[in-house]
């Protein structure tokens, strides 16, 4: 769950926000009239956010063994993509 706080409270409590997130582990969700507008994470999670796990199922899914099918069996190929949402 993320820490929610409005913009003009944001900009007063910047450096605060940053040590929640960087040393709480926190995430911080910047809003405008109630409405999410930015978050802010920490480094770490933004790497983690980028590599996303779809890369990681995709890969795993495509890498499954080749192992041959019964005879009069027919193979389907599995395909993904993510697209985030909105788009």
């Amino acid at each position: 769950m993320a820490y929610e706080i409005p913009v003009t409270q944001a900009r007063a409590e910047l450096a605060d926000l940053i040590n929640r997130v960087v040393y709480g582990g926190e995430r911080v969700v910047v809003t405008r009239h109630g409405k999410p507008l930015v978050a802010l994470v920490s480094a770490a999670d933004l790497e983690r956010l980028e590599a996303g796990p779809e890369v990681r199922a995709v890969s795993s899914v495509a890498a499954t063994d080749e192992t041959p099918s019964a005879a009069g069996e027919r193979r389907f190929g599995i395909a993904a993509e993510h697209r985030p949402p909105g788009h």
